[in-house]
């Protein structure tokens, strides 16, 4: 097949997945099955990752998000991103109206709108395709968000027509995704969101495009800033010119030229919002004519034209029957709080999370005490305050448990930190967690012992640590579901070669609470042993230079540990390395600090004795630099086994293409 019916096919597909990312994401009207659309994907991938010369930064195909940026840029916004004004009470919708039609007159028309609770943003587009996204920002000046937003599938990055043209709108996450999410971090002891607002800000500025890809955001644009070459007469036109285009606008739009019933459906939505796949806040009320708006202006904060009607929260009065201590998969002892059930928006609410000891001490929250409750955001329960006026003095006050509930370990607090942590790597309440992270590629690199294996290891009872692991015999795994003859010798084989890992593999591999991989280098260079490692002093830690007072504390506690003491023993008896064993010591690396001073490189493919994250370590520990994909500034192009399309750009613009052992000899 000849370039130019490859590149037929190219545009064909692309049509073909912009079409139908437009029937699921904005109509909801899937025409195909997820088994072909995926198929389409894929044909689409295979001929792009063949012939890179047809790149395109608007294919679908870029939607799971690039390279990770280490900041984000800004963006002067075209026209002023303002904020609106508030009403709470139907007096203060009233005020509005007298005061609109003061200046424009009793012939006003207004449109109501859903006011979705989410993270506003602006759009550009020339010539129909998507150039840059923002945040609002202070108003003026917005982040450059451009790479995240590409994610969000609603978003086309082709319009339908050619404008070119700036739009503005609220991206959110959907009620179903934010409870997934919020799941998902409970069970990783990650902190959970308090509402899918926060939810949705805080994935759409994360640095890495690829997390925002995973956390399902959606849009609904509600206004036309800029069209070129066009003129609108008011907000109705405007929503069916973006709707035209291809852009998700907003589901509900109430036109009418009476207050009053402004004032109704306010009312109503303050209930029937519960119904909705999306949160919202309150509603909108804007002025339909671009005339009038031009004449009621704004100031230097708010349009005059427009005002959000906010729903009240709800509050409900219970009682604390007591502070329970749950034990999460990272150790983190977090109180929550036991109430006398008590119906809130719809849903009965009889627990409530304290967070912290800081957040008890601070509401002074004592068990008996009777408080008010309210969802934060209508989704997470939370104690607004207590009621001291009902005191008895039969109520009592709490305080974190010094040893850990579950296992009995010491739980301590680290100096900065709110939270209290079990010191244990034998609790079982982290085992699952703790096992995962030690086999992973930058710990033990345990190859074919994943999340599920791990899983059925811990319900048989075959282990309860990571040591186990080095105890386990062909017997006992080839009992196991999906596991055959080959796949018990492959995984007791990869299970003895991590034996000789190096110390800096096995000390991050322990999950010691901050040591991350640099961490864990850094400190089996400078002490060669675990048995050294485990005799240090803090200020023995605080002698390299990027370890800090939090980290050197962490590493103390948890040897300090008996637990601990008991899973290392159990490693050493394995046969386990406990010696640093690096290609290059810390005295080798002072001459070559500057070895590869401002050069770029980029890696691909699998290396055999190395991490990416390792290899990425040792050039930047040189001065050098590793960016995401191959360019004209490329200097070196790293590949490993099976690379990908990065060989092929690196090939066709000259790049030097060294492979692991040539890195090695640089080294």
């Amino acid at each position: 097949m000849d370039k130019y019916s490859i590149q037929q096919q190219i545009e064909e597909l692309r049509t073909q997945i912009r079409y139908h990312d437009y029937q699921y994401y904005v109509l909801d009207q899937p025409s195909i099955t997820d088994g072909e659309y995926d198929s389409l994907v894929r044909k689409l991938m295979k001929l792009e990752d063949e012939n890179p010369e047809f790149y395109s930064s608007d294919s679908p195909t870029q939607r799971v998000g690039g390279r990770a940026v280490e900041a984000f840029g800004t963006i002067e916004h075209s026209s002023p991103m303002l904020s609106l004004a508030n009403a709470f009470a139907a007096e203060e919708l009233l005020d509005f109206d007298r005061k609109v039609k003061a200046i424009v007159g009793n012939n006003v028309e207004y449109v109501v709108e859903l006011k979705i609770d989410g993270l506003s943003v602006s759009l550009v587009y020339e010539n129909g395709r998507f150039v840059r996204g923002s945040t609002r920002g202070d108003g003026q000046v917005g982040e450059n968000i451009t790479e995240n937003l590409k994610t969000v599938r609603s978003i086309p990055l082709v319009l339908n027509n050619p404008y070119s043209m700036e739009v503005r709108g609220e991206v959110y996450m959907p009620k179903s995704h934010f409870e997934k999410l919020n799941q998902e971090r409970m069970l990783n002891d990650q902190p959970t969101f308090a509402n899918p607002r926060n939810a949705a800000a805080g994935s759409l500025r994360q640095l890495d495009p690829r997390i925002t890809a995973s956390r399902h955001l959606d849009i609904f644009l509600f206004n036309l800033e800029s069209l070129e070459g066009q003129s609108i007469n008011d907000h109705i036109e405007s929503m069916k010119i973006m709707k035209e285009s291809g852009l998700k606008t907003n589901p509900y739009l109430y036109r009418t030229t009476s207050i009053n019933d402004v004032i109704k459906e306010c009312q109503e939505w303050t209930e029937k919002r519960h119904d909705l796949p999306f949160e919202i806040d309150g509603l909108v009320i804007k002025v339909n004519s671009i005339a009038h708006r031009q004449q009621l202006g704004a100031t230097s904060k708010t349009p005059r034209w427009a005002i959000a009607y906010k729903f009240p929260a709800k509050q409900e009065k219970t009682r604390i029957r007591g502070i329970e201590i749950q034990v999460g998969r990272t150790g983190v002892l977090t109180p929550t709080a036991i109430l006398d059930p008590v119906l809130i928006d719809g849903s009965t609410v009889s627990r409530a999370s304290l967070h912290n000891e800081d957040y008890i001490r601070d509401k002074d929250i004592r068990i008996g005490d009777y408080a008010i409750i309210q969802k934060a955001g209508d989704i997470i329960p939370e104690v607004v305050r207590v009621q001291k006026d009902r005191r008895t003095g039969d109520e009592k006050e709490f305080t974190i448990p010094k040893t850990c509930p579950v296992c009995g370990a010491h739980a301590v607090r680290l100096e900065g930190e709110a939270a209290v942590r079990c010191t244990g790597n034998a609790c079982p309440a982290q085992q699952r967690r703790l096992i995962i992270h030690f086999v992973s590629r930058d710990a033990m690199d345990i190859v074919g012992l994943g999340p599920a294996l791990v899983d059925q290891l811990l319900t048989k009872e075959l282990i309860k640590d990571s040591a186990d692991l080095y105890y386990l015999k062909y017997e006992q795994l080839i009992n196991l579901e999906r596991m055959g003859d080959k796949s018990a010798n492959n995984l007791l084989k990869s299970i003895e070669e991590s034996k000789e890992r190096d110390l800096e593999r096995l000390l991050f591999g322990l999950g010691i609470r901050l040591v991350g991989v640099r961490a864990a280098h850094l400190i089996a260079e400078k002490f060669k042993t675990l048995d050294s490692i485990m005799g240090a002093r803090e200020e023995d830690f605080l002698e390299i230079d990027e370890i800090g007072v939090k980290i050197a504390q962490s590493i103390v506690e948890f040897f300090k540990e008996q637990q601990n003491l008991n899973l290392i023993e159990k490693l050493r008896n394995a046969g386990v390395n406990f010696r640093q064993r690096s290609i290059l010591s810390s005295q080798d690396m002072e001459g070559t600090k500057k070895q590869w001073q401002d050069k770029n490189f980029v890696l691909t493919g699998t290396l055999k004795d190395y991490t990416r994250s390792q290899a990425k370590a040792l050039i930047e520990e040189r001065g050098g630099r590793v960016t995401g994909s191959v360019s004209k500034n490329t200097d070196y192009l790293l590949a490993g086994e099976k690379p990908g399309s990065k060989l092929d750009k690196a090939k066709d613009l000259g790049i030097i293409i060294i492979d692991q052992e040539e890195f090695k000899s640089m080294l």
